[in-house]
């Protein structure tokens, strides 16, 4: 069968490999849509510390099941639109005896410590397959990433009377962007790029700022009452943002950090003594999250084709990352059609 693989960073082929078997236990989903995230553009480029190279990518998927092995509980069907959740868990560590299994200190997440399912077909146990019917496939491989955003709208613990900061209009930070309208709060949404802060509108933002254009300072003061935001979230994953979250959040206010920064960030730890600060990390997402994504997408509300900004054959990735790269703002989520 067919699949996308990164040999080395700034090379991408299309090679066969073989069609799994289904086993006791597993599901056997044909892929129509599997996302290209910035991960996959990390490894590509060579600035992923986390991935296992060589590595074929993909763990942002839409599928359909083919085939179903013995021991699989009721509930799944041939046909069935599915997504998959992507990571691992090893049940003993800190985290999963805490039952934080979306931190599991061993994770192993598809397409980045082991290989992904960019590709024609994939075995995976069932535990992992999500259903998803009422949803089309191309929807079905957003939920991953927005149920990243879900996840950390949960770790701040944002409520209807707050006012929340979103720093970063990707599919990530679109994620929490809706799950914190979804919950009431008044959200503020940072980035550079006009065209994605009226999206963000769409979305349920009630202001936005280009920081390349205006003073994110002044302009959350005027916002927020003088008191700035109650909770940050940092979905970009670059200094100068971490640094902003931490300075503009307010005094006993949270900041979730959701991307990872490329290079050491400086802080002034002062402000995490006088504000009294929360910080907090988000990881990957729980079943949850997952869930509440769909019952999302199934209101029909999201405008789904706008998150969807190229639909590609496996043949053509190698010249859609290279694209990708010269211009990252400007792609929300690329399709990768099989």
């Amino acid at each position: 069968m067919k699949a996308v693989f990164i040999p080395k960073a700034s090379e991408i082929v299309v090679t066969e490999i073989e069609k799994p078997v289904v086993k006791a236990g597993e599901i056997l989903v044909k892929l129509e849509y599997v996302g290209f995230c910035g991960s996959d553009l990390s490894t590509f480029s060579g600035r992923n510390p986390m991935v296992k190279m060589p590595v074929i990518p993909g763990h942002e998927v839409g599928a359909v099941i083919e085939e179903i092995g013995e021991g699989v509980p009721e509930g799944f069907y041939k046909g069935m639109h599915v997504t998959l959740n992507p990571y691992t868990n090893c049940g003993k560590c800190p985290s999963c005896l805490n039952g934080r299994v979306n931190a599991c200190q061993f994770n192993e997440t598809l397409g980045v410590q082991r290989n992904g399912v960019m590709c024609e077909y994939a075995a995976m146990p069932w535990s992992k397959v999500i259903p998803a019917d009422g949803l089309s496939t191309k929807e079905c491989a957003l939920i991953e990433p927005m149920s990243v955003g879900f996840h950390a709208v949960s770790r701040g613990q944002v409520s209807d009377n707050e006012f929340v900061m979103v720093i970063g209009c990707g599919m990530i930070g679109v994620g929490a962007i809706v799950r914190a309208a979804l919950r009431g709060a008044t959200v503020i949404v940072v980035d550079i790029d006009d065209d994605k802060l009226k999206l963000a509108k769409k979305l349920g933002a009630k202001f936005t700022i280009n920081s390349k254009k205006k003073n994110v300072h002044d302009e959350l003061m005027e916002y927020t009452n003088g008191c700035g935001p109650d909770v940050v979230i940092e979905a970009v994953g670059s200094p100068a943002t971490y640094v902003m979250a931490i300075e503009e959040v307010a005094f006993t206010g949270r900041v979730v950090c959701i991307g990872y920064a490329k290079s050491e960030v400086s802080f002034q730890t002062k402000y995490f003594v006088q504000k009294e600060l929360d910080i907090r990390g988000s990881r990957n997402a729980m079943p949850a999250d997952f869930r509440a994504v769909i019952n999302y997408l199934k209101q029909g509300n999201c405008p789904t084709e706008k998150l969807i900004t190229h639909i590609v054959k496996p043949e053509e990735t190698l010249n859609t990352m290279l694209d990708w790269m010269v211009n990252p703002g400007k792609v929300f989520r690329i399709l990768v059609e099989f």
